[in-house]
């Protein structure tokens, strides 16, 4: 999931032979809001995801150019999912 340009997207990153990510664009947002960890699951569901079990988000911030302190920070979180019903 990562925030930019005043937008949330979260995508299911995948490997191999898939040609589009998963993905879902939330609203643009009234200030920073985050999606809620139950919104965020939601969103995964109607993907065909959940968190692995014991899954948490992890943050960490990113930015265009980042040998330049002056770029917009991307605020960007990652959790371990996997196939509603327990698959790989």
């Amino acid at each position: 999931m990562a925030m930019q340009a005043g937008r949330w997207r979260l995508f299911v990153a995948q490997m191999g032979l898939v040609s589009e990510w998963p993905s879902y664009d939330w609203p643009p947002a009234r200030g920073l809001d985050v999606p809620t960890v139950d919104r965020r699951r939601a969103v995964l569901s109607r993907l065909g995801f959940e968190p692995v079990p014991g899954g948490r988000w992890e943050w960490c911030e990113d930015s265009a150019d980042p040998d330049d302190d002056r770029t917009t920070v991307i605020l960007i979180a990652a959790v371990d999912v996997r196939p509603i019903g327990g698959g790989s």
